[in-house]
């Protein structure tokens, strides 16, 4: 299984009126890491002939995040068949090592010719072994 990885440090922008890091911005996280995956492993013929759109989204808060914490971010796609694919992310807090958010989203892989779901070749599937 291939990860991709990154660090954040929360900053005022991140936070909601209680200031803890606000839901919506864990989903942002979640969405930008997806996509920087993609585009790391993706090749300019693939990202010219395929793209993904998301059909579900599952996101589970364990923890708080608070201004200054680290966070490491981790993402990783754990299956890919047919038309769909499922990706996890878990986001920690590096001082803690505690497990703050968990999110499993399924995502439907895209022709940009038809507009339409095309099945997962081998050639996407293999980047993310």
């Amino acid at each position: 299984m291939q990860f991709l990885e990154k660090n954040i440090t929360v900053s005022k922008d991140d936070l909601d009126q209680l200031n803890h890091v606000n839901n919506v911005r864990y989903v942002q996280w979640v969405q930008d890491i997806a996509e920087a995956h993609w585009l790391k492993n993706a090749t300019k013929d693939i990202l010219a002939n395929y793209y993904w759109v998301l059909v579900s989204h599952h996101i589970e808060y364990k923890g708080e995040a608070l201004l200054h914490d680290n966070l490491h971010v981790k993402t990783y796609v754990s299956k890919s068949e047919g038309i769909s694919s499922i990706r996890h992310v878990e986001i920690t807090n590096t001082r803690t090592k505690k497990l703050i958010c968990t999110s499993k989203t399924k995502w439907c892989f895209m022709s940009v010719a038809s507009k339409k779901p095309v099945r997962i070749p081998n050639e996407i599937t293999t980047l993310f072994d």
